[in-house]
């Protein structure tokens, strides 16, 4: 159903009628010192990308590669962090494969079960849908003051409870309110994977820059210039794609192609139907952003504006960029 003939977060393999098998691989290095944060984020990473289809993750298996100098304790907590992230996930952990290598490496394979009536996909994005976030964007350049000893304890305790957080009661949400594009916003940042969207569905998605979240601390970590290596590959492959309304600067320009780990769900929903959704998630405590909306044309748009829809009740720890 999902192949190499339309790209999208998942391969989908039709089982019959009403039921797909839904398959996804992800694996990346340390994003924070602590091994069991580690596996934790990176397992939620993967699982992600089920989540973004619609489906409901049922088994997964390890992908490894350690140093063979890592002490053996490190490796448990590290495989600890991922297998407690896949039992909250309500999925089995069956083993996997290991290697030895230089460099930390971990992460899943990650198999989910959809039905067919519900799946979620890059290429169903509407004209009149409103766009939804599940998290506030900055991990790419908090994770990199960490990594150079300048980010905040505080900071890093947010980012790395965001990273590890399941996008499962998003995903959930989603399918009670017939949402059927959606996609993760991981390393190809908002810009890019809105790109993506935009172009499988052939529409053009339309982006209010007051209104899109960012965790605590991360303009400052960007005007320190804590950008991956990444964040500048995505503004450089997707910039063509997308254009900004005057007076936005350059540093929040980059902010918005900064390469996330384990982010939101960006979800499409049709604007008759979202009244009752962020009902449900102010209902549910589920954090959701609404960030913009679904036009003819295509490519991508970033406003100066704030949109008019207000998002979950109890979100105010995040920052709002000015231009």
């Amino acid at each position: 159903m999902v192949g190499l003939g339309a790209p999208d977060d998942a391969a989908v393999w039709r089982l019959d009628d009403t039921r797909a098998l839904a398959i996804t691989l992800d694996f990346f290095t340390p994003v924070v010192d602590d091994p069991y944060d580690y596996g934790a984020i990176a397992a939620a990473n993967a699982l992600s990308d089920l989540y973004a289809m619609g489906a409901v993750p049922f088994l997964a298996l390890n992908v490894a590669a350690m140093p063979a100098r890592l002490p053996a304790e490190v490796i448990a907590m590290i495989l600890r962090g991922g297998a407690e992230k896949v039992r909250e996930a309500g999925a089995i952990l069956a083993g996997g494969h290991s290697v030895q290598d230089d460099e930390p490496k971990y992460g899943l394979v990650a198999l989910g079960m959809v039905e067919t009536d519900q799946l979620m996909t890059k290429a169903a994005a509407r004209p009149g849908d409103v766009l939804l976030l599940s998290k506030p964007l900055g991990t790419g350049v908090t994770t990199t003051a960490l990594k150079r000893g300048t980010a905040n304890a505080a900071d890093v305790r947010q980012v790395t409870e965001w990273m590890s957080r399941l996008n499962a009661s998003a995903a959930e949400l989603a399918c009670e309110h017939g949402v059927r594009a959606a996609t993760d916003v991981t390393g190809f940042s908002l810009l890019g994977h809105a790109v993506e969207m935009a172009q499988a569905s052939s529409v053009r998605l339309e982006f209010y820059l007051g209104s899109i979240p960012f965790m605590a601390g991360a303009r400052h970590y960007a005007e320190k210039g804590n950008f991956p290596g990444g964040s500048a590959d995505n503004r450089l492959y997707f910039g063509e794609w997308v254009q900004f309304a005057e007076g936005i600067s350059e540093l929040v320009q980059m902010m918005l192609f900064d390469a996330q780990t384990s982010g939101g769900l960006l979800l499409a929903v049709p604007e008759k139907g979202i009244d009752a959704l962020m009902e449900s998630a102010n209902s549910a405590q589920i954090p959701i952003w609404p960030v913009g909306r679904v036009t003819p044309g295509s490519g991508v748009n970033v406003s100066g504006n704030k949109l008019n829809l207000p998002p979950t009740k109890g979100l105010e720890t995040v920052e709002y960029l000015e231009t």
